[in-house]
């Protein structure tokens, strides 16, 4: 063999040398590499839980809460864009990886400015006799303060409707059918007038349109926004008798932006007309105070209402048509002269990237505009949101990053109809397509005995328990808890007296779940608020936690200076939490809920506990079809949900013995599984969605066809339920319910299959 020959052949052994090494090496690292977190790192976990739940301060949330209510930031104007500015460049100051504006194009609503909204009373002649107030009076401090947006109902039409009065309760369904089939009243032509309370105020306008009214009006009762015992504001939290509810008015049905519905509101979007928009109301709508309320009311003819239809006015709340004798030639007017408008509006965006698992994602988001200062909505929460991301961003500078990636979200137009989120919501399946779960961070306070209470997916909900203490007693907790770190963590309750007390225990005692259940109460989730088109359009597991009302004690709706004027700085700090130690709680339970979804090795969720759901769920809806009297007549069954809900809960325990026997070790049996958990609320969401309304397609939660706020469970199947007794064929109505169940059937088998081993 010549020279040049042995050279090349020991330059290809060399190689071959080389390359089984560098194989040898790559194949060792491979399989030695972490499943996400190194030994020492998981011994980390629980304390770098622990130091950043600590790292959150009462003192910084309440300096958050002041320098972002110190002026009205209504979505579209320079002031909110501002406070956008301002949440970008200090999340980029506390250490989030990015932080961008993204900016979309909404259909927004406004008063006139040059001309007023405002309802009258006129004589025979067109004279007008009373009017209503064009603005509240401005609470003491912030007489200097301008660009204060007079009570509005954004989206109303313009218009001046004139005629006769007629007073229709809450101007719910069976307000308005109570009215027509028991007291003989068609309100077609007519003005209604119905007092704010029990379900969203865009039903009541759908209501009042459907019952042929030309134009209603809202008023605050005291019997729904004023507690006992308590002054109106300044001097307590009660609503002052000038003060006024604003608020939308749509039937979105989760459409977004109304002229691009389905869409995001980009500049290339193809838009509908103003007049062809989405769930947009066509009759004249505006809102008054109780004051205001007195002066229609005590002059009202008719018959005198049931006593569940009477207020606490000193009114006799009779329901008209019209006036008394004396007052018989007087008619009602409307004069509503606001504009729609596409406005630009935008999102912030602050991202941490995950370490591990950088295309797994954990939302947790607040939205920011405000129909006057919203010092309670929205920026309480959005204080929390900015001091969690606040201690996010410190332990990230102590050499912590979590295992997936988490996201800060700053929504805008909350108020106009959730469009920020849901237009966010309608480019991120196409970037963000593997979202674990999204966190939503509104909140609401309460004076006097106030609870802690949440809403969620249900395979949330045990883990949430475990945020407020320890494991609760009935064990249900995701299997691998004990490797999150969570339950180590004991969160304080923050009310006076009940130092030692966890926020678990604290909240078990003030709404235990049922009777048959020991466990503090989770409810439902419905809607009006951002988490919508995650959960019930896409399948994104969601939640949210929040102080609320005593719900046994206390009556009134909501909190009394809802969308007022008065809803201040000064009515957090004065009456609902001076001590600031309650957002300070609901900072920890968000804050150690993101931890855990974004640091566990598996997901913490619990299909176990979907399945006590659909079981507790499945039947309630049956009982609820039993009420009426024909089902059996139509050969209604509900045996096979009832046989779905079954093998789903055989495949949630089947998947959870399997988990306990995980390799934790192995990243592609993980991923696996977590892939198996992430995508289980995927499989109960409809392409077809649900009838008449194509955006909310979960199955098995949506809101109340006939109230937005309210979560309705199998809400295909109570839908048609709730319109037998009005239906024209009800052979025709009771195919429809047969037909939802089958879906529901479906859907729930569809599910169980999706836990079920990789072939």
């Amino acid at each position: 063999m010549t020279r040049k020959e042995n050279r090349l052949v020991n330059w290809i052994f060399c190689l071959v040398i080389l390359t089984g090494l560098f194989l040898l090496g790559f194949i060792v690292g491979w399989f030695a590499k972490p499943s996400g977190q190194t030994d020492a790192n998981k011994d980390a976990s629980p304390g770098y839980l622990k130091e950043f739940l600590h790292e959150m301060q009462p003192d910084r949330i309440r300096d958050h809460l002041r320098k972002f209510t110190r002026l009205p930031h209504l979505a579209g104007t320079q002031q909110n864009l501002r406070y956008a500015e301002r949440i970008q460049r200090e999340w980029l100051e506390f250490g989030l990886d990015s932080v961008e504006m993204v900016p979309y194009d909404v259909l927004l609503s406004y008063p006139n400015k040059s001309r007023p909204n405002y309802i009258s009373v006129v004589d025979a002649r067109g004279l007008e006799v009373f009017n209503t107030s064009l603005a509240e009076p401005v609470p003491e401090g912030y007489e200097e303060v301008s660009d204060i947006v007079p009570p509005y109902s954004a989206f109303s039409p313009q218009g001046n409707p004139e005629g006769d009065l007629v007073y229709v309760n809450y101007g719910r369904t069976e307000d308005f059918h109570q009215l027509q089939t028991e007291m003989g009243l068609d309100v077609t032509g007519k003005i209604v007038i119905v007092r704010y309370g029990k379900i969203f105020r865009g039903n009541k306008v759908k209501n009042a349109m459907l019952a042929g009214a030309k134009g209603i009006i809202f008023f605050s009762d005291p019997a729904d926004y004023c507690a006992d015992g308590v002054q109106p504001y300044p001097d307590g939290w009660n609503l002052p008798g000038g003060g006024a509810q604003r608020g939308n008015v749509l039937s979105l049905n989760g459409a977004g932006d109304p002229l691009t519905p389905g869409y995001p509101a980009k500049e290339y979007t193809y838009r509908f007309s103003k007049e062809e928009g989405v769930g947009l109301p066509t009759i004249p709508v505006h809102p008054i105070g109780y004051h205001d309320a007195i002066h229609l009311l005590k002059n009202m003819g008719g018959e005198t209402p049931p006593n569940n239809w009477k207020g606490s006015l000193n009114v006799s709340y009779r329901i008209g048509p019209g006036f008394t004798d004396e007052f018989k030639n007087q008619k009602v007017r409307m004069n509503i002269y606001s504009n729609n408008q596409v406005t630009r509006i935008y999102n912030v965006i602050g991202k941490i990237r995950g370490a591990v698992e950088p295309d797994r994602y954990v939302i947790l988001g607040g939205h920011r505009d405000a129909w006057v200062f919203g010092g309670i909505d929205p920026m309480s929460g959005a204080a929390v949101v900015h001091e969690i991301a606040l201690s996010a961003g410190k332990l990230l500078s102590k050499g912590w990053r979590p295992r997936r990636t988490i996201i800060f979200a700053s929504w805008d137009a909350e108020e106009f109809g959730l469009l920020g989120s849901t237009e966010w919501a309608e480019v991120t399946p196409h970037y963000l397509p593997h979202t674990n779960t999204h966190k939503h961070a509104a909140l609401s306070l309460c004076q006097g005995q106030c609870q802690a209470a949440a809403g969620e997916s249900r395979r949330l909900h045990q883990r949430r328990l475990s945020h407020r203490g320890h494991a609760h007693a009935e064990g249900r907790l995701h299997p691998v808890s004990a490797h999150s770190g969570v339950q180590h963590h004991k969160a304080d309750s923050p009310e006076e007296g009940e130092e030692g007390v966890s926020l678990y225990e604290s909240w078990h005692k003030r709404d235990n779940w049922t009777n048959e259940r020991d466990a503090p109460r989770i409810s439902k989730l419905g809607s009006g608020s951002d988490f919508e088109a995650y959960f019930i359009r896409l399948g994104i597991a969601a939640g949210r936690a929040r102080y609320t009302k005593n719900k046994k004690t206390e009556r009134y709706s909501s909190y009394p200076v809802y969308h007022s004027v008065y809803e201040t700085f000064e009515v957090v700090e004065r009456f609902y939490d001076p001590s600031f130690r309650r957002l300070c709680a609901v900072a920890q339970v968000r804050g150690g809920l993101v931890f855990a979804l974004a640091d566990s090795p598996v997901l913490p969720l619990d299909a176990n506990e979907y399945a006590v759901a659909l079981r507790k769920y499945s039947q309630s809806i049956a009982l609820t079809a039993e009420l009426h009297e024909d089902m059996q007549l139509y050969k209604v069954s509900f045996d096979s949900l009832f046989s779905a809900v079954g093998n789903f809960t055989a495949a949630a325990r089947d998947f959870h013995k399997r988990l306990e026997t995980v390799n934790q070790q192995d990243p592609l049996q993980v991923r696996m599984m977590n892939d198996q958990l992430m995508y289980l609320e995927r499989a109960f969401i409809d392409p077809l969605g649900l009838p008449g309304r194509p955006f909310y397609r979960h199955v098995i939660f949506a809101p109340s066809s006939h109230n937005k706020y309210a979560g309705e469970s199998f809400p295909g199947i109570y839908d048609a339920l709730f319109s037998i007794k009005s239906a024209a064929s009800p052979e025709t109505a009771w195919d429809e319910v047969k037909r939802q169940i089958s879906i529901a059937a479906f859907t729930v088998q569809a599910a169980a299959m999706t836990l079920a081993p990789p072939a």
